[in-house]
């Protein structure tokens, strides 16, 4: 089993605010990582028209992953454009199938945004279609037979939509690389202003420390965390199987942390 992990998140910095942190560590322990936005980014901007904006998000994001060490991909449609459809999961199961994880890192099932949500279910049965002959991908691939475990990260202020709480299974104490996440999410530089004016967040930056440090709090023990939930494993691995905490509990033990449930 190849030790890769692949974050599929919808938009460019998503990935920065609720995952980056777990794939620090993961590549502390030796994993190989794979990044992948499924929307460009064609409306973070009031300043640009959607072509231009969605170039220079494209920089910034190739530039965060390869602070981050991880391998970019493409990605496949426009803002607001990430729908439950054949010929954007077709697109995303070929990739899927090339990167061969064994972890796979998504988004929440309940967030405050569609973008979110579609493309988790659209990762989610990507994973899922990856040993499936009869279910043809572009490019054209060839199933893969390995196993697969599937975790989602926290929504936006640790709730759905409609403002219920939604508690991690298990937390990720990322005190040690929260300086690392800083400086990756600083490279998308276009989104200060943009999520200022959209979304009320006076600094990005900032506002992804605050959100760790949420869930540090929630953890009870870490100053900064990611939380995380297991995927059920029906048709992605075996009952048991929990390769990231795995993982990092051996890595941050070793680095004098360790991981909470």
């Amino acid at each position: 089993m190849s030790k890769r992990a692949f974050a599929i998140a919808a938009h460019p910095d998503d990935i920065e605010f609720v995952m980056s942190g777990t794939m620090f560590l993961l590549a502390g322990a030796g994993y190989e990582l794979h990044y992948l936005n499924i929307a460009n980014g064609s409306c973070g901007s009031t300043e640009h028209d959607a072509c231009t904006i969605a170039g220079i998000r494209r920089d910034e994001a190739i530039a965060a992953a390869n602070y981050l060490g991880a391998t970019y991909h493409e990605s496949l449609t426009s803002d607001l454009a990430i729908f439950y459809e054949r010929q954007t999961l077709a697109r995303l199961a070929s990739i899927f199938r090339d990167v061969a994880p064994e972890i796979l890192l998504v988004h929440s099932p309940q967030d405050y945004m569609e973008d979110h949500m579609m493309a988790c279910r659209l990762a989610v049965t990507a994973a899922f279609a990856r040993g499936m002959p009869n279910f043809p991908v572009d490019p054209p691939r060839k199933p893969i037979d390995q196993d697969v475990t599937l975790y989602h990260a926290q929504p936006h202020g640790n709730c759905d939509a409609l403002g219920r709480p939604v508690h991690p299974d298990f937390f990720i104490d990322i005190t040690s690389v929260i300086d690392r996440k800083q400086a990756m999410l600083a490279k998308h530089t276009s989104q200060g202003a943009w999520l200022g004016s959209s979304q009320g967040m006076n600094s990005h930056v900032a506002a992804m420390v605050d959100f760790a440090r949420d869930v540090g709090n929630l953890s009870g023990r870490f100053e900064f965390a990611e939380g995380w939930r297991r995927h059920y494993h029906v048709g992605f691995c075996e009952p048991d199987a929990d390769p990231l905490t795995v993982a990092l509990c051996q890595y941050l033990q070793a680095m004098m942390g360790q991981v909470s449930r």
